[in-house]
């Protein structure tokens, strides 16, 4: 565990800090600092970036934002314990680290964001870290206020977020992401590189978002994936059959097979559903020549599709 800056070694910053990791906050801190310099680096060329970052903790990955060269780092952190630590790292690098003690839940991220470039890198709270993403790729305006996204995630929501069509990890947070993003999986982190070390393993993600993702309200895209994924195992005219309106028809002017299942539909085909079910919503009945308007939302990274 080598030194990236001339400040102490994090085990000393959390011994004298007393900052035991709690498990109530979904905290598990990184103390190698040469991996969090990886992460920082795979985030791409920070200098000329605003960096957000979730979740910093003792501040590991925060050092590793600042040595990595990020212009400006933003740290959001809810535990009140660790804002001393974060505020040594402050010291050591003037002007360059803003601390905002805050649940990131709550906070306007988008407003922070007025000095991009944006991109956010975070080692996220396990507890919080699909809501946030979803908050991120829900934004109203599109392309959004960040430039990328760079997160760390249990290995299995990881899988969830990039995998495709006919894989049995597809689901629905597959769908919402892959509708506005390009992600991809960079490396996993192993447990025992945290502090106390997780039941699982972690992967870093990599999310950038697409520049005109196909026009889609994400409201209806919702409904549509809770429906579709919420019996994975029925055909698409089973499972679809709690939505509005004519089930059959619906899939017939999306152009699918009512006899797929949710799994071996694409995300394109999720989209386009959507379209018809909100031309059927406001006209009352299902319009074969769709094409329509944008938002977005996701699922549960522990929950079950």
């Amino acid at each position: 565990m080598g030194q990236i800056d001339h400040l102490p070694p994090l085990r000393d910053v959390i011994e004298r800090h007393q900052l035991r990791a709690r498990r109530s906050l979904g905290q598990n801190f990184l103390l190698d600092l040469n991996l969090t310099l990886r992460i920082a680096r795979a985030a791409g060329d920070l200098s000329d970036c605003h960096v957000i970052e979730v979740g910093p903790g003792p501040g590991g990955l925060t050092r590793a934002l600042l040595a990595a060269g990020a212009r400006h780092v933003t740290a959001i952190e809810r535990d009140h314990r660790c804002i001393g630590a974060l505020e040594e790292i402050a010291e050591a690098y003037p002007g360059r680290l803003t601390i905002i003690e805050a649940d990131a839940l709550e906070t306007d991220m988008a407003g922070l964001a007025a000095d991009g470039p944006v991109r956010v890198v975070a080692n996220l709270p396990y507890n919080i870290a699909t809501p946030l993403l979803l908050g991120w790729i829900q934004t109203d305006s599109w392309p959004p206020w960040w430039s990328s996204l760079t997160l760390m995630f249990q290995k299995e929501v990881a899988d969830r977020i990039v995998a495709g069509p006919g894989s049995k990890t597809f689901g629905r947070l597959s769908v919402m992401t892959g509708w506005r993003c390009n992600p991809e999986i960079l490396f996993d982190v192993a447990a025992a590189a945290f502090t106390p070390p997780p039941k699982v393993t972690s992967s870093i993600v990599h999310l950038t978002p697409k520049p005109n993702p196909e026009p889609c309200d994400m409201a209806v895209l919702e409904r549509i994936t809770g429906a579709a994924f919420g019996q994975r195992r029925k055909m698409l005219r089973a499972a679809l059959r709690q939505l509005p309106g004519d089930s059959a028809q619906l899939i017939s002017s999306a152009g699918l097979d009512p006899t797929h299942r949710a799994e071996q539909c694409s995300v394109n085909d999720f989209v386009k559903l959507a379209q018809c079910l909100a031309l059927s919503d406001s006209s009352g009945k299902v319009d074969t020549n769709n094409k329509h308007q944008g938002a977005d939302h996701d699922d549960d990274p522990t929950g079950s599709d």
